[in-house]
């Protein structure tokens, strides 16, 4: 299929070919009909692609800020790969669309195949021709509604949460300043409620077009006609609401809503203006400021976007997709017209022209339509499931093959998030004797960036077509947490050998699940991304600390610091704690290190288990003091460990130096430039046991004990008590 892209790195835009998108649970497939390109917003992001590296860092202040944290975290080179690795990647437009459904996911039944949905969603509602899309992002489109019209379904949500926030009553008069797409409706949707308007826009088309289309007065802001008219229509008292939906770097619409704002009025910001309010002018008024937040409630909510999880209407009454429906039903019934919003519809195939005419002032407008083509042979590929993975069972042991010397070892990827390409990929993709030839993902898009990055020879969306594909020798497992289990359950039954990022289960029962797949195949060719055992300055220390006759203690702090506000790590309910996806780095490393697994696990957290202890036993006597925290300094390295036993200490400072303290001292030079955590090494051990048929570079059993003391940590938090790791199964 075809999706409008842009490099954000270089700004150029293309219509690419991408796989299709699978039908996941809680959600459906649509067929575009028509879409809309927002010429304020996605306009801005088109110019912003197209700066110097130096105008986007002016224009994103808050990104420099997350790269420089980074850097601080994990040094330059990461950084800098993870940095141009995101601005060197082909990046989605669009967020307003309505088409058929052609595909329904298991758990949905409110809607059905051939029925015309409204989409939103700056990740669901693409410009491209089939868009998966979750429930609580779709609205059934009423009957009689023409698809063109009900492609304005996002916009106009966007415009109603803004009216929302103002809170209009019958009588009142509102100014709304900016006359673009947003503003439009804004002013049709007051007129709608008994509200009398008035506009103000720079360009004379867009204030005749809002009278026309209801509003009682419009002009220039530098005019004193609106003022006028404002004085006219209260009595001179001011207007009770203004709504800001300009853009630009002017700080003129704050200052006018001020001017024009009645006592203790309210101001509400829907579109990206400058913001710097006039102090002495709001606070002898006591003006009412508030923000309306794109769609409404729900929005940036994953449990409600992407779980479909509602809120109760009698404590939430207008959500994101209740606004939409709402919005839909107001076109439908005449009480909002978007036809004299439409200035042009283009044919989808000419997206890339139709956004450089609007860029360059070629072609002036309000709204622009993308309309799709409609064929019977896409229609048909439409309604085959993407992604269908049945169980592939094998009985007894299955052969471990030996690769000849220069017969290369056929790798696919399964997801190809920020870590896959960036500490993953980077080191297979130049690596002799190793041919990437699959990416796997459910967004089309990712694959697809993947697939020119890294020079995959196939990227797809269908997983059973990797999994039954004989010439390839191992899948790597690289998604959500929540999916690592299956996955790498499915892939040992297909016989393959797998490296499954951290953590391989998140609960006992998926972890019971993999080792079935093991015992009914025959199949143990695994390797989990525990890569710190795997790091060459450990690897070194670890060999000058030598042998110990004694129990050691040992002490990790990891500084792990806050995440991002609506980071998929915090969806606990889905994808685990934060510890059971990460902990099982740093007990492998332990473990690693004290040569055993550990035999119990003690567990104490902060309120709230923002910050943990963990204390782990071997059998030995030894004992692994893991400090697991959120709430430390940023600047402060992220990784330091000490091991003490025998008269000898080992330190590890964050993997840039190392020392063992004993009879003799060593130290390491510094690696200033660099933190190798090991991944590559590991993947290279791992390239190896799969070439040559030997070993995988981590024992299973080690690898299941591991994975059981994350558990371990979860059941000690609740009980409070320490938990005893059983042996075997």
């Amino acid at each position: 299929m075809k999706q409008v892209v842009q490099n954000y790195k270089s700004g150029e835009l293309a219509l690419l070919d991408v796989p299709v998108p699978g039908c996941k649970p809680g959600g459906v497939l649509v067929r575009s009909a028509y879409s809309l390109i927002s010429t304020g917003t996605e306009l801005m992001k088109v110019s912003e692609a197209g700066m110097s590296m130096v105008g986007k860092a002016r224009s994103r202040p808050d990104q420099v800020a997350k790269v420089m944290q980074s850097v601080a975290t994990n040094g330059v080179p990461a950084t800098y790969r993870k940095v141009m690795g995101k601005l060197d990647s082909y990046t989605p437009l669009g967020y307003s669309l309505c088409g058929v459904v052609e595909q329904v996911g298991t758990g949905i039944d409110d809607v059905k195949v051939g029925d015309l949905v409204a989409c939103a969603g700056n990740e669901h509602a693409l410009h491209a021709e089939l868009n998966w899309v979750p429930k609580n992002l779709y609205a059934r489109v009423p009957e009689g509604l023409a698809p063109r019209h009900a492609a304005f379904g996002t916009v106009g949500s966007i415009a109603m949460q803004g009216v929302r926030q103002g809170e209009p009553r019958l009588g009142e008069v509102a100014l709304v300043i900016g006359l673009g797409l947003i503003g439009q409706l804004v002013a049709q949707l007051l007129t709608a409620s008994g509200v009398r308007v008035v506009g103000v826009d720079p360009d004379p088309a867009r204030c005749e077009l809002a009278e026309r289309l209801g509003a009682a007065a419009c002009g220039d802001p530098a005019s004193a006609a609106v003022e006028t008219a404002v004085a006219e229509l209260t009595d001179g008292h001011g207007v009770d609401q203004v709504y800001l939906a300009a853009g630009g770097g002017s700080n003129q619409p704050v200052e006018l809503a001020a001017r024009l704002c009645r006592d203790r009025g309210r101001v509400v910001d829907i579109g990206k203006c400058r913001l710097d309010l006039p102090w002495n002018a709001y606070y002898e008024k006591e003006l009412d400021v508030r923000f309306s937040r794109s769609y409404g409630p729900g929005r940036y909510d994953p449990e409600y976007e992407l779980e479909g999880r509602d809120y109760p209407i009698g404590y939430v009454r207008w959500t994101e997709r209740r606004n939409l429906a709402c919005f839909l039903d107001l076109v439908a019934r005449g009480r909002v017209d978007v036809e004299p919003l439409v200035s042009h519809i283009a044919d989808f195939d000419d997206a890339v022209e139709t956004y450089r005419s609007l860029k360059d002032g070629d072609l002036k407008a309000v709204a622009v339509l993308f309309r799709y083509p409609e064929t019977a042979e896409a229609s048909a590929e439409a309604q085959a499931p993407a992604v269908a993975v049945p169980a592939v069972r094998r009985g007894g042991a299955v052969p471990t093959s030996v690769r000849a010397a220069k017969t290369p070892v056929r790798l696919a990827f399964v997801g190809a998030g920020n870590y896959a390409t960036s500490m993953l990929l980077p080191h297979l993709a130049q690596r002799e004797g190793v041919e990437l030839s699959t990416v796997v993902t459910t967004t089309a898009l990712s694959a697809a960036n993947a697939q020119r990055k890294f020079g995959f020879t196939e990227a797809t969306t269908d997983l059973d077509a990797v999994l039954g594909d004989t010439s390839i020798d191992a899948v790597f497992v690289v998604t959500r947490h929540s999916s690592h289990a299956e996955l790498t359950r499915k892939a040992l039954l297909a016989g393959k050998s797998v490296f499954v990022e951290k953590p391989l289960a998140l609960t006992e029962d998926e972890l019971a699940g993999v080792l079935a797949a093991v015992e009914e195949s025959g199949n143990d060719r695994l390797q989990v991304g525990f890569n710190r055992r795997f790091a060459p300055l450990l690897q070194e220390a670890r060999k000058r600390f030598g042998a110990r006759t004694g129990p050691a203690s040992l002490r990790y702090l990891v500084n792990a610091g806050r995440l991002a506000n609506g980071s998929w790590y915090l969806q606990q309910g889905t994808e685990g704690s934060r510890f059971a996806g990460e902990g099982g780095h740093f007990i492998d490393t332990a473990s690693w290190l004290l040569g055993a697994d550990p035999v119990s696990v003690y567990a104490v957290a902060t309120s709230g288990n923002e910050d943990l202890q963990v204390v782990l036993r071997y059998p030995d006597g030894s004992t692994a003091t893991i400090s697991y925290v959120t709430t430390g300094a940023p600047g402060f390295p992220k990784e330091t460990l000490d091991l003490v036993a025998d008269g000898k200490v080992l330190r590890l400072d964050d993997f840039v130096r190392a020392s063992v303290y004993s009879s003799k001292r060593w130290v390491s030079s510094r690696l200033p430039k660099a933190r190798d955590k090991g991944q590559s090494a590991e993947l290279a051990a791992f390239i190896k046991a799969v070439r040559t048929g030997g070993p995988m570079p981590v024992p299973l059993e080690s690898l299941v004990a591991t994975t059981a003391a994350t558990f371990a940590v979860q059941a000690g938090l609740a009980g409070g008590a320490p938990v005893t790791l059983a042996g075997p199964r």
